[in-house]
């Protein structure tokens, strides 16, 4: 970002699908990060960007194949510590002199244990006992590691675990401190922070005002719409953009006819009557419900949501003179699941609908002041701007709604259902005083009838699902570990309070394999 005045560390990004949550490690100490993909880091970016600190990032390459990623040479005699992880420790020990081998039975899938050779200050207080926790993922393995280096912990298959050259405050780990499988990978950050002299200068008080400053850069004094959904990403932009630009920002808060139970109203009010903001309720249930109808295909309805969302935005765009900009709640985990970050190729796991750029005959340009940020971060930034916990507190809402919470043809029936059983499962959540713990929790209407017995009749009616998850930032999760006690109360109220469904089933699948919402 421009007009950054805060110490900086930077990530080199090699292409490790958790390249994020090392970023996301270091915020959580209070320090400043950026990630940028290898081809990008040149001799002139690292004297332009001036990192007080170095990572670099796993990756799926071999650094024994010709054209592997790699580091510019000139990194190493930045004069700054250097911390690599797993490929980054390999490319590492192959720039500096080491040895790079494949296979021979060294490989390290899953769980693993480090035991440790001798005291290293970045292994300050990470050993709770003889040895720690950690999570391998790697194929190759150094044979030889750079000259200057040490050996400071082993597992059963990397010799060369944790290594380190003391003098030049280089450090390599073969593992992945940074996903939660290393249960205490958190430690070797903030050892590594504190090496590097970082005092934790970053903050949502300090990303708001240069948040803030961005803004008022990029859009200068011209009209921005925002995408306002009521779920807390959009929210909080919303509440930024409105702080930056005042009377400039009008907020469309598009009714697609796929929100929850009162859920139009409650937006509305909280912004237009509570925060005067300038929001147009554009009422638009019959154009999306119109165009879903006989779709079943999740892809294709997230496609038409997508368009649609588009075209709606257009059309009031066209009502607001000299409107230049979109503004909309994207986050980090919605980058990463539609698309690499660094642009090279990776798996589309889901379209997202607020991901891709504008076409161009709409003539608007973007405006992502939460592109970066992870949820927990984006609460944060809320509390910050001061809007009431009630809204920073809600669970993540999809922008395409009920629709993907209603696999197979979407009707007016199933929708209808579907929110009354979604709000009686929300109230017994909380009631039972449970939806703060829970990350997200909602129901989904299964494409099916079920046979059922009420009083004396037979019934063939819908089952729904009721899923519920904890997480920290969206990119993995776990089922929340309801009582039976408590899921079978809450069987019995969708089904007594909610007339169409007679068989109640809850989701107990993690992420990964499985995504928190169905489609």
């Amino acid at each position: 970002m421009e007009n950054m005045h805060h110490e900086r560390l930077l990530i080199i990004d090699f292409g490790s699908q958790v390249t994020q949550l090392i970023a996301r490690r270091l915020r959580e100490l209070s320090v400043y990060c950026e990630i940028h993909p290898f081809q990008n880091v040149t001799d002139a970016f690292l004297q332009e960007f001036a990192p007080k600190a170095v990572i670099f990032s796993g990756g799926p390459a071999s650094v024994i194949d010709d054209g592997s990623p790699r580091p510019p040479v000139s990194v190493f005699d930045l004069g700054v510590p250097i911390l690599g992880i797993c490929y980054g420790q390999q490319v590492m020990m192959q720039s500096l002199g080491g040895k790079v081998e494949r296979g021979h039975g060294t490989a390290e899938f899953g769980r693993a244990y480090v035991t440790p050779e001798s005291e290293l200050a970045l292994l300050d207080g990470w050993f709770q006992t003889n040895k720690e926790q950690v999570w391998m993922s790697h194929g190759d393995h150094v044979s030889e590691i750079a000259p200057g280096f040490a050996v400071y912990g082993t597992s059963p298959n990397a010799p060369f675990a944790i290594t380190a050259d003391v003098d030049r405050n280089f450090y390599a780990v073969q593992f992945h401190p940074e996903v939660h499988h290393t249960p205490n990978g958190a430690k070797l950050y903030e050892n590594f922070v504190r090496l590097a002299g970082f005092t934790g200068d970053w903050t949502m008080g300090a990303y708001r005002e240069q948040a803030i400053a961005a803004i008022k850069d990029q859009v200068g004094d011209k009209p921005v719409i925002c995408a306002l959904s009521g779920g807390v990403d959009s929210s909080v932009a919303a509440a930024l953009l409105h702080e930056a630009i005042g009377s400039q920002l009008t907020c469309v808060f598009v009714d697609h006819g796929l929100l929850r139970l009162n859920e139009a109203d409650e937006v509305v009010a909280m912004f237009r009557d509570n925060m005067n903001l300038k929001v147009i309720h554009a009422q638009e249930q019959e154009l999306f419900l119109g165009e879903l109808e006989g779709v079943s295909d999740p892809e294709t309805k997230r496609k038409i949501i997508g368009k649609l969302f588009i075209d709606v935005f257009q059309k009031y765009a066209d009502q607001i003179e000299g409107a230049a900009f979109l503004a909309q709640g994207t986050l980090y985990p919605d980058v990463i699941e539609s698309v690499s970050f660094s642009g090279g190729p990776s798996v589309t796991i889901k379209s997202h609908h607020n991901v891709g750029g504008l076409p161009e005959k709409m003539g608007l340009k973007l405006v992502e002041p939460l592109r970066e940020l992870f949820k927990d971060e984006v609460r944060a930034l809320g509390r910050e701007l001061g809007l009431p916990a009630s809204f920073i507190g809600r669970h993540p809402f999809p922008g395409p709604g009920l629709a993907i919470r209603c696999p197979g043809e979407i009707t007016r029936e199933k929708l209808e259902i579907l929110r009354k059983a979604d709000a009686v499962y929300i109230d017994q959540i909380r009631k039972h005083g449970l939806y703060d713990e829970i990350w997200q929790a909602f129901v989904a209407i299964l494409p099916v009838r079920t046979v059922g017995v009420m009083g004396d009749g037979r019934t063939y009616d819908f089952a729904c699902a009721l899923r519920a998850v904890t997480s920290v930032d969206g990119m993995t999760a776990d089922y929340y570990p309801f009582s039976h006690e408590f899921l079978g109360e809450t069987a019995t109220r969708i089904i007594n309070e909610v007339q169409g469904i007679n068989r109640v089933t809850y989701d107990i699948t993690s992420k990964p394999p499985g995504t928190i919402e169905w489609e």
